[in-house]
């Protein structure tokens, strides 16, 4: 099996000369990350509409499609389900893209997040029949959605839609993989009944896997101090015979380095290894206070714009360091700088949007009385 071709770059997280904005997108980092990605044989570039506030897209034709033969890459884009007003909408969305871009036809495309409230707004502005025309008409090459819900509504769409799709992109890694709510082992097993490619995004699950506690990072080193972390969890989801590309998300240079070792010298995943990612899963999950991958979808939905995400962030970051008061400090700073997380209204229009099914209002408040009540005074 040739797993070199599974290698693919996702350009939802670029490097950035400005942390907190995420439009500043460290243009020359960027080339070259590209450059070496390319020489190095691979070529799957994912982005979408809404990535990096829209300017993924530009800085992706800066760095491949003004600097590379179109027949040398790949570019899957997205579909913005949320912004759909009317089906004339997906016309509109479409052509701004290729335009961003500085194409004339998408390798792939996707309608993005199929979830419950936004399947509703794709079916309502016929966004799947809308995909299969770009496809035979010639405007994508390969058609399917990204999904971000469970197995039932999985297949309520496939049933619908699977005859006409090519590809479902399946947040999957180790971590989930078992997970009730997620159930990304029931999701992949629907897509390979259903005839159709899986392609695999959050592989390290917004970074959660990647940025254990340091008890973990001694169980990883122990078991096979060679290997990192990201390296394991890349080659479960490569492993997986159905997984025709992973998406790694890379924002430095020791991540586009490791990446490719991990590919170029690809070793499929041992029962031992399963074995052992499947006891590291649960204690993970034992160790996070809330199983968030970052994604940022619940922000366009919540009505009081907190930053649920950053706020998710720093709350982990401290249960999995207790002994420090960092956090709290970094808490004040939200909540002075931004939107304080008591400003919830526990409406639950956030809970639809999120992918890990988080009860988003209940571990708001959890967070609160963490930074609140349980810390003493810093100092």
């Amino acid at each position: 099996m040739d797993y070199k071709s599974k290698f693919g770059f996702g350009c939802m997280r670029l490097p950035q000369t400005d942390i907190k904005d995420p439009s500043k997108i460290d243009q020359e980092l960027f080339n070259e990350m590209v450059d070496k990605y390319m020489e190095k044989g691979f070529n799957y570039f994912d982005t979408s509409y809404a990535y990096h506030d829209g300017v993924s897209e530009v800085a992706i034709r800066k760095a491949i499609v003004e600097r590379y033969p179109r027949e040398s890459y790949q570019i899957c884009d997205k579909m913005p389900t949320w912004a759909l007003t009317s089906p004339e909408d997906n016309d509109k969305f479409v052509n701004e893209m290729l335009e961003r871009l500085g194409i004339d036809y998408f390798d792939v495309f996707f309608i993005h997040n199929i979830n419950i409230p936004w399947l509703k707004l794709a079916e309502e502005n016929n966004s799947f029949e809308y995909i299969k025309k770009m496809k035979e008409n010639g405007t994508a090459k390969k058609i399917g959605f990204s999904f971000h819900d469970n197995a039932d509504l999985l297949k309520k769409v496939l049933d619908k839609y699977g005859d006409m799709l090519d590809i479902v992109q399946l947040e999957l890694n180790y971590l989930d993989w078992e997970d009730k709510s997620i159930q990304a082992h029931k999701c992949y097993d629907l897509c390979v009944e259903y005839g159709l490619d899986v392609y695999v995004m959050e592989p390290l699950k917004g970074g959660v896997i990647v940025n254990p506690p340091k008890e973990i990072k001694n169980d990883f080193k122990e078991f096979n101090p060679d290997k990192s972390i990201a390296s394991f969890a890349i080659r479960f989801c490569a492993s997986l015979e159905h997984v025709k590309m992973v998406l790694c998300g890379m924002s430095k240079m020791s991540d586009m380095d490791d990446n490719c070792d991990t590919f170029e010298n690809f070793e499929p995943i041992t029962d031992e290894e399963n074995e052992f990612l499947s006891k590291m899963a649960e204690k993970i999950y034992s160790k996070l206070a809330v199983p968030c991958s970052e994604c940022e979808y619940c922000l366009d939905s919540c009505p009081s714009e907190i930053p649920i995400s950053d706020y998710f962030h720093i709350y982990n970051a401290s249960k999995n360091q207790p002994e420090s008061n960092i956090y709290r400090l970094y808490y004040d700073k939200l909540k002075n700088e931004e939107t304080p997380a008591d400003q919830c209204t526990y409406c639950e229009e956030c809970i639809d949007h999120c992918t890990q099914k988080i009860n988003i209002p209940e571990e708001l408040e959890k967070l609160r009385e963490h930074f609140e009540e349980g810390f003493t005074p810093y100092g």
